[in-house]
């Protein structure tokens, strides 16, 4: 049975800079504690269901997808780059507290998400009660002993969303390429039907399906995170974050797992890793994130 997203409670649309808009869904529990949940590069926040689907009940849940990902319209020029991502956050975040009103707030933020929310919590300000990053791509500065592993993972990335396929005659074609791949292969059972549904849409031409995100756009994030010279302390954020990895020790995990474990261990970090995860962990064990997330949450008073 495919996995079916349940309608959203309210959606608004937020402007951004150059003409990009980003479409916001509430869900859940208008009454609880407010979480924004987005999604990491090249995928869309409704592919991770399977995770967030259990904080329905008790928290107001706002899903959303950074420009020309997911349920947005791609534009052009795409000014698809970590300065802009860290500005179009700032913009979320303003516009959910002037539509739905000042509410005690965690951002809950995977990968390429996770990257752009420090960013602009460092760089932008403090707009958190908690916050929380699953996996950033942590790249550290040069010189580090694992700065190498993390610019030939960024690099490998950046030239395999060169040559991805852009367009499909059908959904089933890109579920079946991520049943195919070994790296996508842990996700829970429907996953992968969900996230080919969330990433795709409708080609201009009529003529089957296109990727949200083109691969140049996937390309660029890739890439730019080998520049971004960010590996901060805990200390230097506003308010209690929370840094989970991926499994540093499991074979053929991703270069990020020890770079995330060191952040963790040289920066003062509240982390977690869980265990025999890749990089897609919250869509690989979501009741094992879930359990780390509510725990995170209470201890700060917000579950």
């Amino acid at each position: 049975m495919p996995i079916e997203i349940p309608a959203p409670s309210a959606t608004f649309e937020v402007p951004l800079e150059y003409g990009a808009r980003i479409r916001m869904r509430r869900h859940g529990n208008p009454d609880g504690v407010r979480l924004l949940v987005t999604h990491g590069n090249g995928f869309a926040a409704d592919a991770y269901y399977p995770y967030w689907q259990h904080l329905l009940s008790k928290f107001d849940v706002v899903a959303f997808d950074f420009r020309n990902h997911g349920q947005n319209v791609p534009v052009v020029p795409a000014n698809h780059n970590y300065a802009q991502l860290a500005r179009d956050l700032e913009r979320v975040v303003q516009e959910v507290k002037s539509k739905l009103g000042p509410r005690k707030t965690a951002g809950i933020f995977h990968s390429m998400s996770a990257r752009a929310a420090m960013k602009h919590a460092i760089e932008i300000g403090w707009r958190w009660d908690a916050l929380m990053l699953f996996d950033p791509p942590d790249v550290p500065l040069k010189g580090h002993p694992l700065y190498m592993a993390m610019e030939v993972f960024e690099n490998k990335l950046t030239e395999w969303a060169k040559g991805r396929r852009r367009h499909f005659n059908s959904i089933d074609e890109l579920t079946e390429e991520y049943r195919q791949s070994r790296a996508t292969g842990r996700w829970v059972e429907g996953v992968h039907e969900l996230m080919a549904r969330s990433v795709l849409r409708k080609a201009p031409d009529g003529n089957g399906y296109e990727l949200v995100c083109a691969p140049e756009n996937e390309a660029a994030i890739y890439a730019q995170a080998l520049t971004l010279d960010l590996w901060p302390k805990a200390s230097e954020f506003g308010g209690p974050v929370k840094l989970v990895g991926c499994d540093p020790n499991f074979k053929g995990a991703p270069a990020t797992g020890p770079a995330n474990q060191a952040l963790g261990i040289e920066g003062g970090y509240d982390y977690s890793f869980v265990e025999g995860t890749g990089h897609l962990l919250q869509i690989e064990k979501p009741d094992e994130c879930i359990r780390l997330t509510l725990e995170f949450l209470g201890k700060h008073g917000l579950a």
